[in-house]
């Protein structure tokens, strides 16, 4: 266990961001919500999967719905408290630890929050290694851990509990809700133990978020290339340099659908990649071929400061880098692919993973690709 000061939150935040693949809400947000937690109820703390007992109970509350409605509306108040202590209530107050259900912006933050307003230890890790736009899309449904109970909470009052057959139906249902709820709402499910937490989920994903942030924050500090330090951290890719030129983006049944088209610069000038989103980036297409896509990362970074841009804030004009990140090994899996692979996305290709697809691709750009 140790206690996270406000560098360290700071720090999982920026790096959460990058591996939130534009979604899981804005990450200034999020490091709002857990500065302000860490100042009214101290530090809190962080714990690993091994400190928990067996048959520790563990919850994950988030922020349902699509990110672009927390431009204006911040679902982080009352609502998050009442989803929790209304999941909390339906396990007879078993709750011992939060964990985040997805590494991204805001639902990354979000168990600090609730860990530090009730006196309970965050656990390292998640279900996901990265942002997914359904609730399905976790690596506990790979192994038959339902969602249910699935609390969700507005900022009204009202609190509705599921209890579904599987979890794709408690995506269905949740994101109608969360849809009559105002396009974003808080939520609490997945309620585990903790040996299914050390048997199930992402381990370790926060300290890998915050050696993320760190390494972002120091080479700003040395003036040193923050990408380049970012692609060091994570093994990734660059795919592609250049200027956003269009964004189409709409919010359509509780999630924010669109496309983001970018001119090249530098190695790639004369080149058009296209990254396509439903909240999270699903798929780079450059000139027309999809040259990575999920379960693996994409995601788009400024490229004088190294932050990450989430989909909500793509404008015209922005110079960015995309990058490309290795999933973690579950997604790699054929029940990983299965579950949330391009074919889930309505993509009909095979997946490729990024390493393999850009060490046969011939690079002749010049530039150097970590991992390969």
């Amino acid at each position: 266990m140790r206690l996270l000061d406000e560098q360290a939150l700071r720090d999982i935040a920026t790096g959460s961001a990058v591996l939130g693949t534009g979604g899981g809400g804005d990450p200034y947000l999020g490091t709002l919500v857990s500065l302000q937690a860490l100042a009214r109820y101290g530090p809190m703390q962080l714990i690993t999967a091994d400190e928990l007992d067996d048959e520790a109970m563990v919850v994950y509350p988030f922020v349902i719905g699509s990110p672009v409605p927390l431009i204006e509306k911040f679902p982080l108040g009352k609502e998050m408290v009442q989803a929790y202590e209304t999941i909390n209530r339906f396990l007879h107050g078993r709750v011992q630890a939060v964990m985040p259900v997805e590494i991204g912006g805001i639902n990354s933050m979000v168990p600090f929050f609730i860990a530090a307003r009730v006196g309970i230890p965050v656990v390292d890790g998640d279900c996901m290694g990265r942002a997914y736009p359904e609730v399905q899309l976790v690596t506990l449904t790979m192994h038959g851990i339902g969602a249910s109970p699935f609390a969700i909470a507005d900022e009204r009052g009202n609190s509705v509990v599921l209890y579904t057959i599987d979890n794709f139906w408690a995506e269905r249902f949740a994101r109608s809700i969360s849809v009559d709820m105002g396009a974003i709402c808080a939520g609490a499910a997945y309620p585990v133990t903790g040996k299914q937490v050390r048997e199930a989920a992402v381990l370790g994903s926060i300290s890998y978020t915050e050696r993320i942030g760190r390494a972002i924050r120091e080479a700003n500090a040395a003036k040193q290339d923050a990408i380049g330090a970012i692609l060091e951290e994570t093994n990734g890719v660059l795919i592609f340099r250049g200027k956003i030129v269009d964004v189409q983006r709409r919010t359509s049944k509780g999630w924010a659908l669109g496309e983001c088209v970018l001119e090249g610069m530098d190695a790639d000038a004369g080149a058009r990649l296209v990254v396509r989103f439903q909240n999270e980036n699903l798929v780079a297409i450059r000139d027309g071929e999809i040259i990575a896509s999920v379960p693996d990362l994409i995601t788009i970074i400024d490229a004088e400061s190294g932050q990450a841009i989430t989909t909500e804030h793509l404008r015209y004009g922005f110079r960015v880098v995309v990058l490309g990140i290795p999933c973690d090994p579950k997604w790699r899996t054929p029940a990983g692919i299965q579950l949330g692979g391009p074919r889930h996305f309505r993509y009909d290709i095979d997946y490729v993973p990024l390493e393999q697809r850009f060490a046969t691709a011939g690079r002749t750009d010049g530039r150097q690709v970590s991992g390969v």
